[in-house]
């Protein structure tokens, strides 16, 4: 069996073999020469052609921005005088005819030309509202001047967003437009910071939900179908087509009303159900048990963190030593805060929520033995409550209260891991024998290249592949792996 990746064309750069006069030549340069031989020959020629198309920016329709341009049969297009402008729509519209009723309005496009004063039509045309929102970033940096549409010094300063977020399609034509208006007015002369309008782009997944519909193409509510064995509508028992898992529309009838899963379930409990399920880049499918389960969840943090503040309401001062099981439960913790910042950072919320259910879990399993115990069960549950707030605001402000906290989580600073605690006391090696894996080792983070190859050589698994063999060398790669070579 090829090894993974193997069995697929190479398509990066390299040195060109079996192509006669290209041979030994290197990507870049084969191309040149192959478009040169070409050439020579006169059969083609070298030509970059760009994968741009126009795209049209008007729609034949009321709603839009008007375009300020004026069609006169004696001097053809004619742009509307700066001091006519804006061109404002008609508010005394029709809509009882289909088409664009600009079209049919009787007086809005007739006008006299700006340059010949002769009659002439205003375009009825409107701009896609795309054009129109393609450069709010800009204005909501100076909403309220009244003056220009924002001051050029604000702009040089904020310019570029840092980062948007937008479903695939919205973001992309979004973007095109924005792009556009961007360098248009940078080429204007308007100092703005970049040329690029946002720095970063990320489209989520989206939700989905198994919908439902008859012979005749009506498409049904969840709450219209019996799901028991064959799907069938509830009203009449008629059977329907399970169309499968498909995106949440409202024309397919496959949506879920917000307002009842948080009346049933908790706005926390539907967030976390969304952040924890899959990364949030890819779609999700919508399903009443991870509801249902991330409500069991809310609920058990909601018991546990309590019992724990009963056991650590009275804790003053840091202690200077703490036992071993209070030294790890520390470490989880801050672990877990460096952790649970890098995720959110990154979009990774859902890595973000398993490393808070592996902390929960050790809160959950640690019992305290002394004061020093106390202080560290402590530290982990107010860090634990912070790290949630994203994820389970409701709940989070409620413990952090219940903590005695008389500041709320909106005003506290995100928790920081404490760099010393980040460093792991032991560390785990992988030890093999002629390559091939036989065990793994823990030892100290400390222990040196003779306690390794000891340990290494002291399991029994190592013993065995051994047996009537001598040791040649021993490998050790620190922190990694252990690797005995024998004969």
């Amino acid at each position: 069996e090829m090894p993974e990746g193997e069995n697929l064309p190479y398509t990066g750069p390299g040195k060109i073999i079996n192509s006669d006069f290209l041979n030994g030549l290197e990507t870049e340069a084969a191309k040149k020469a192959a478009i040169a031989e070409l050439e020579k020959q006169d059969r083609g020629f070298g030509k970059t052609q760009y994968r741009l198309r126009d795209w049209g920016a008007v729609r034949q329709r009321y709603w839009g921005c008007p375009v300020p341009l004026i069609h006169c049969e004696t001097c053809g297009i004619v742009p509307v005088p700066e001091q006519q402008l804006p061109v404002e729509l008609p508010h005394d519209i029709n809509y009882d005819e289909p088409g664009n009723p600009l079209v049919r309005h009787p007086t809005w496009k007739h006008t006299d030309c700006p340059k010949c004063g002769g009659k002439a039509m205003r375009e009825t045309d409107t701009m896609d509202t795309f054009v129109d929102s393609s450069w709010y970033y800009l204005r909501y940096l100076d909403a309220r001047n009244e003056n220009e549409a924002f001051s050029k010094k604000t702009a040089s300063y904020w310019g570029a967003v840092d980062q948007y977020i937008g479903g695939v399609e919205h973001a992309v034509l979004h973007l095109l437009y924005s792009r556009f208006w961007t360098r248009a007015l940078r080429a204007c002369g308007y100092p703005i910071a970049s040329d690029e309008p946002f720095s970063g782009l990320f489209t989520q997944g989206m939700v989905n939900h198994r919908a439902w519909r008859d012979e005749k193409g009506k498409w049904y509510t969840p709450a219209e179908v019996s799901t028991e064995g064959v799907p069938t509508e509830k009203a009449t028992g008629k059977p329907l087509i399970d169309v499968g898992v498909i995106k949440m529309s409202k024309s397919k009838k496959n949506t879920i009303d917000p307002q009842d899963i948080i009346d049933t379930y908790g706005a926390d409990s539907a967030r976390l159900f969304i952040l924890s399920d899959s990364p949030p880049e890819r779609d999700i499918e919508w399903s009443t048990a991870g509801i249902e389960g991330a409500w069991k969840y809310v609920n058990k943090l909601h018991r546990m963190i309590t019992e724990a503040i009963d056991t650590v309401k009275t804790v003053q001062s840091k202690p200077q030593q703490f036992s071993d099981a209070a030294t790890k439960l520390r470490r989880e913790t801050h672990k877990t805060i460096d952790g649970v910042g890098r995720g959110i950072e990154a979009f990774h919320m859902n890595k973000a929520v398993a490393l808070l259910r592996e902390l929960s879990n050790t809160i959950s399993s640690f019992k305290p033995l002394d004061e020093a115990d106390k202080w560290a069960l402590r530290e982990a549950v107010e860090n634990f409550v912070m790290m949630i707030n994203p994820m389970m605001p409701h709940l989070a402000e409620q413990l952090w209260e219940d903590l005695g906290n008389k500041v709320g989580l909106t005003q506290i600073s995100w928790p920081k891991a404490d760099p010393a605690l980040l460093e792991s006391d032991t560390v785990t090696l992988a030890v093999q024998v002629n390559g091939k894996m036989r065990a793994t080792i823990i030892l100290p983070a400390t222990a040196d290249q003779k306690t390794a190859e000891e340990q290494a050589l002291a399991q029994d698994t190592v013993k065995a592949a051994l047996e009537g063999k001598s040791v040649k060398k021993i490998i050790v790669v620190p922190g990694r792996i252990v690797n005995v070579v024998a004969a």
